[in-house]
């Protein structure tokens, strides 16, 4: 195995894919934004890069694909996760409350790509995984701009999937349901408990079983495997 960056990894799904990718034998590194606490002590449980970037900070994304490249050796694949999600009716959008869903959401896998794509253009191969929702896929009342920016993440994919093959670099999604995480913590108990009933084998998901399917994505068992979208929904 060779060396995965991984955006957004101190916690939830993010955190799951560190422990996976380094239980498998990826060299690992990772971005935290605020959460330093957890990041350092994620990284001392998995041997793991902790680096600081907010994704809506161009210059911090490169820089942090630069420190992982120079820690770790050639980034074979890329773990786009690093997300933020809000409810708000539409009408209460503002213009600042899009700006930063998209800024983080969707750009931040624009740029985070755009910095490791050089070296994989190079070599002539890699694995790219970005991480949309279900949301992405049906929409989402209150979270317009959540959904809007996970279906963008999905055009993003099957585009670069397109242009990238020819060089030997696969690109795939994966749409995570409702999963028990600290971004959906912020439901009530009887909302929660009504997800599970609405999910056809009757529970949330956990941040393990998203995270299991992005280090397959990741790996040469999926060499054949470009421009898709796995929906981890429990059949939601």
């Amino acid at each position: 195995m060779g060396a995965v960056f991984i955006t957004g990894g101190s916690r939830g799904i993010g955190a799951a894919c560190v422990r996976a990718c380094a239980a498998a034998g990826w060299r690992v590194a990772f971005t935290y934004r605020e959460s330093r606490a957890a990041a350092e002590q994620l990284a001392a449980e998995t041997g793991a890069i902790a680096l600081r970037a907010d994704m809506a900070d161009g210059a911090a994304v490169a820089r942090a694909v630069t420190q992982a490249e120079q820690a770790l050796g050639a980034i074979e694949a890329v773990i786009c996760n690093a997300g933020i999600a809000e409810q708000k009716l539409f009408q209460d959008l503002t213009d600042a409350d899009w700006q930063r869903m998209l800024e983080v959401d969707l750009l931040g896998a624009v740029r985070t790509i755009r910095a490791a794509l050089p070296g994989m253009l190079h070599r002539k191969r890699g694995s790219i995984v970005t991480v949309s929702s279900i949301w992405g896929q049906t929409g989402a009342s209150c979270e317009s701009h959540y959904a809007a920016s996970k279906a963008a993440l999905i055009g993003l994919t099957r585009s670069l999937a397109l242009e990238l093959g020819p060089s030997g670099i696969r690109v795939n999604c994966v749409a995570p349901g409702v999963i028990d995480t600290d971004m959906n913590a912020v439901h009530s108990a009887e909302i929660r408990a009504a997800l599970a009933a609405d999910t056809p084998l009757g529970r949330l998901g956990t941040a393990s079983e998203v995270a299991d399917s992005i280090v397959y994505l990741c790996s040469s068992r999926s060499s054949f495997v470009t421009g898709q979208v796995l929906g981890v929904t429990g059949g939601f």
